[in-house]
């Protein structure tokens, strides 16, 4: 039986800790957990949040079920009082979060567990590796998309990771404003739009080009894309506008793959033209990433299809969040903010409502109100013109069901499509340089 149990994907100290609270009497103490980054990866002037739907899923299914209990009590990682525990665990707190989609900026209270401590602290490794994942993919899409100057982009990158990170990375990249993705279960799961044609095999599958290529319009139809790059472009574009024609329509696009891209992209668009089929569009691929896709950005191609550079963050795999305790109750059951004072790994203590500040059209600052009065909080962020960034995913341990599924997905991209926009200008750039706007607490 294949366990279906989010459960242990869990570090070990998360439940040693339970272990060592309930041993204290202090892991029924209710306390706030906050997500957030106190820097972008280098050269990042901005980061997405992305995974939300994910966590909900993955919270969902956080149970120990009898196979996870037999486990621990086999092991004997912690004592038989804590897999008792363990073996009743529902998480019952409030879970607020950036809305998915959101840009955010070093010290954004991007994610908020509220509850006692040992539901909410065991929830620490499963946020992070989601998070940490899709923020960084997202990221990099939303720059490569931004590069794109609004020619589609392609997710193709099932083939450069582990199966389950592709998925999550195709979802990522979609909310950040990728078009589809070429990987099946994500288009499954998510309703992601799937793409994909042929790959140089199925041409060399075959005793010559032609034959290869009236195949795939036999099965495909004329609009299908051919790949015309495995032997002679030249005579692969003749031989692709041919068979489509044969096929009864006008060819619907051509793949490039190799070569200098952009030199390639100017001669087959003539080409093309050349020979009547105007309408037939280019795509490249071949280990695309934001800078390739920018010099691609004065030739004559209509959609780009990236794979290693996008699922791998474009170089900064991990957005570099932690999940830190910010407040929790004393012992007369007042709560209290807390802070770590290492020098190069200080927090700020207290839990956190955030807004961003717009001035015109245009973001100035983040705004993040330290107060453990919600009302109050959305006063202050109303009184200095801050736009609310912060919804309610989970109320007392129920999935705001709105905030995961298909149609979240979609919503979450056209947030994001409105969030980048309200941006200044630099965040835009892809130079190296400091994040776009700054965060700023204020503790009420």
């Amino acid at each position: 039986m294949v366990p279906t149990s989010t459960a242990l994907l869990t570090d070990m100290y998360e439940l040693t800790m339970i272990d060592a609270a309930l041993e204290s009497g202090h892991a029924s103490r209710r306390s706030v957990f906050e997500v957030f980054n106190r820097r972008l990866p280098s050269g990042r002037r901005y980061s997405v949040v992305a995974g939300i739907g994910r966590i909900l899923d993955a919270l969902a299914e956080f149970r120990f079920t009898d196979f996870e209990i037999a486990w621990l009590r086999d092991v004997g990682i912690v004592s038989p009082r804590t897999v008792d525990y363990l073996a009743g665990y529902r998480f019952t707190g409030t879970i607020r979060s950036y809305a998915e989609g959101e840009c955010f900026f070093p010290g954004s209270p991007i994610l908020t567990v509220e509850g006692t401590f040992a539901e909410a602290v065991i929830l620490e490794t499963i946020v992070l590796s989601i998070l940490n994942h899709d923020c960084a993919v997202a990221a990099g899409a939303s720059r490569m998309v931004t590069a794109a100057h609004g020619r589609p982009c392609l997710e193709m990158g099932a083939r450069r990771t582990h199966e389950q990170a592709a998925v999550a990375a195709a979802r990522a990249s979609v909310v950040a404003g990728f078009s589809g993705t070429s990987d099946l279960e994500a288009a499954r799961t998510y309703g992601l739009t799937p793409i994909g044609t042929a790959a140089h095999s199925f041409t060399l599958l075959h005793d010559d080009e032609e034959s290869a290529f009236d195949a795939q319009v036999a099965a495909l139809g004329p609009g299908t894309t051919l790949l015309v790059d495995t032997y002679n472009v030249e005579r692969g574009v003749e031989h692709a506008v041919a068979a489509a024609r044969r096929g009864g329509g006008e060819l619907g696009a051509v793949r490039l793959d190799s070569g200098d891209l952009v030199a390639q992209a100017i001669t087959v668009r003539a080409q093309l033209d050349e020979l009547g089929a105007t309408s037939t569009k280019i795509v490249v691929t071949s280990d695309l990433d934001e800078y390739a896709i920018a010099a691609l950005g004065a030739a004559p191609v209509d959609s780009y299809g990236v794979g290693t550079k996008l699922v791998t963050g474009s170089g900064h795999p991990t957005a570099e969040l932690v999940y830190k305790l910010v407040a929790r109750a004393d012992a007369s059951g007042v709560m209290v903010p807390v802070q770590k004072e290492s020098e190069s790994k200080k927090s700020t203590g207290g839990s956190k409502f955030a807004g961003r500040v717009i001035e015109g059209l245009t973001a100035v600052e983040e705004l993040s109100v330290i107060t453990e009065d919600s009302a109050e909080a959305a006063r202050y962020l109303a009184e200095n013109n801050a736009r609310p960034l912060q919804v309610e995913i989970v109320t007392d341990g129920v999935i705001n069901e709105a905030h995961r599924g298909p149609d979240a997905i979609r919503v979450a991209k056209e947030r994001h499509a409105a969030s980048r926009a309200e941006l200044p200008y630099q965040a835009w750039r892809l130079s190296d340089g400091d994040a776009a706007i700054l965060t700023r607490h204020v503790r009420l």
